[in-house]
């Protein structure tokens, strides 16, 4: 059947909803912006109201009949080479979690990378999951965490042969990718599926200068946040599903328990434009991305104290197999500052913001909605911070522990833990005790701590360097650390 992708569903929805002036008695109680307060519409524009419609009984009638949506699906489905995809419109840290649901429930296990986001980690507290870790491969000398390889899974498999899946992370955060078709195919050896969180992988499918994407690579389910690197709406996911391991039915039911009733169009609208964005000029738009980020990588190089990691610095034995070169990695370590520093210092002096942001690094991430123009600011910046960077604050020091000391036992199911009796106890007194919250240095929001893991000194040391250094810690209950939840001595 032959596919017609300048076709968008949703957005010719909205415009026949436009056209025809149809008059709504529904929720949004803002009526096509003429409730709206008018400094709002001032500051936004009344095309965001004009989009704001009901999905069922105002884009679509109340028993979608027009299959808007269904249709929309469909054609992204076709955009990325898989059998099924589901549109979310409450970010990737809802579609992960619908995905571990459809592989695993309560008190079964599923093998995941350590390295996981902590909307990972949410999903675990909310399923009673148990999880099997899987180390990620750890470089010393960078303090950075490499996707775990297949051998690890299958060697987590055999340990464990009742799992009744595996979840991997990749691309990471930082650009580095996994080996997906061998670790598919450890799963597949064993009938298991495989979910791969490619929450930064959007762009992956249009060009084949890139990584390989999960579902050309095999994956069962993959998971991609469009707004990420493409250029969806915030909280606009996706995710995919091929092959026979997972019933799509069972798919769209746990995402339906999840999902909201009332979801937005305006950023359903944005992923089916994306989609056909890509679907009819994603080769040239992400060849042209690659093109100016090898331009910006260049650049930067010459930076006196600044450095790009690439493939010989990311990939390799022990490291990753693959590398995305646009998110842009800058290690600042011959700069003397720290990434809390620098990206303090490009937003209140030259209004860039830095989105990855560690003890040693910052990311400058390079999509095809850049140009020279926008890159050009960005080189500006990062030679003006190069040259006051000796001006700046010694740089606290952040006690970053060795991957050994970075690893706690788990000796409570996350969920338990967290739904746990607890108490707040001292910082200085915390090691030993069992969390009964999560800890996530964010961005790039992969947990320190986890509900369920034994307190270590190294791990705490690291956590209190690093918030007086400037780590944004976004979930503990007591944000300055001075008291930590953990679970009552008598609880476990």
């Amino acid at each position: 059947m032959t596919v017609d992708h300048t076709r968008a569903p949703v957005l010719q929805a909205l415009d026949e909803y436009r056209r025809k002036g149809r008059l709504s008695f529904t929720p949004p109680g803002h009526k096509q912006a003429r409730g709206a307060d008018p400094a709002v519409r001032e500051i936004l524009g009344d095309a965001v109201f004009h989009g704001d419609v009901l999905a069922s009984g105002g884009l679509d009638d109340r028993l979608t009949r027009g299959r808007v949506l269904e249709r929309a699906q469909e054609l992204m489905a076709d955009a990325v080479h898989a059998e099924h995809t589901f549109f979310s419109t409450c970010g990737s840290s809802l579609s992960v979690k619908a995905a571990m649901l459809s592989v695993a429930g309560p008190h079964e296990k599923l093998l995941i990378g350590r390295d996981a986001h902590k909307s990972v980690v949410s999903g675990l507290i909310i399923s009673g999951i148990e999880p099997v870790w899987v180390e990620p491969r750890w470089d010393a000398e960078r303090n950075l965490a490499h996707p775990p390889s297949a051998e690890e899974f299958d060697q987590a498999f055999d340990a464990h042969p009742d799992a009744r899946g595996a979840l991997v992370t990749s691309p990471t955060p930082y650009g580095g990718c996994a080996d997906l078709r061998a670790i598919a195919d450890v799963c597949h050896r064993r009938s298991r599926p495989l979910i791969v969180d490619e929450a930064w992988g959007a762009h992956l499918p249009f060009h084949p200068d890139l990584p390989s994407w999960a579902m050309d690579a095999g994956a069962d389910i993959c998971v991609t946040s469009i707004h990420k690197m493409g250029s969806g709406l915030e909280q606009g996911s996706v995710f995919h599903l091929q092959g026979d391991l997972v019933p799509p039915e069972v798919l769209g039911m746990r995402a339906d328990l999840l999902g909201t009733t009332s979801p937005s169009v305006l950023i359903f609208a944005g992923l089916d434009g994306w989609r056909r964005q890509m679907a009819l000029h994603g080769k040239e738009l992400m060849g042209g991305a690659l093109d100016l980020a090898a331009e910006v990588r260049a650049a930067i190089e010459e930076i006196d104290g600044l450095h790009v990691n690439d493939r010989d610095d990311f990939c390799g034995p022990g490291l990753s197999d693959d590398l995305d070169p646009l998110p842009g990695v800058i290690d600042l370590g011959g700069l003397g500052i720290t990434g809390f520093q620098a990206a303090d210092w490009l937003r209140e002096h030259r209004y860039i913001d830095a989105h990855l942001v560690d003890h040693r690094r910052i990311g400058a991430q390079i999509t095809h909605g850049d140009d020279r123009e926008t890159t050009g600011q960005l080189l500006e910046a990062l030679r003006d911070l190069a040259a006051v960077a000796q001006d700046l604050p010694r740089a606290p020091r952040v006690a970053v522990p060795s991957p050994a000391e970075l690893r706690m036992e788990q000796a409570v199911l996350p969920r338990d833990a967290f739904f746990g009796p607890a108490e707040a106890v001292p910082a200085d007194r915390a090691a030993g005790r069992v969390a009964a919250e999560m800890i996530t240095p964010y961005p790039p929001g992969i947990p320190a701590v986890l509900p369920g893991e034994r307190l270590t000194e190294p791990v705490l040391a690291y956590l209190g360097t690093g918030l007086a250094a400037g780590m944004h810690l976004p979930d503990p209950t007591d944000p300055e650390l001075r008291t930590l939840r953990v679970l009552t001595e008598d609880a476990h």
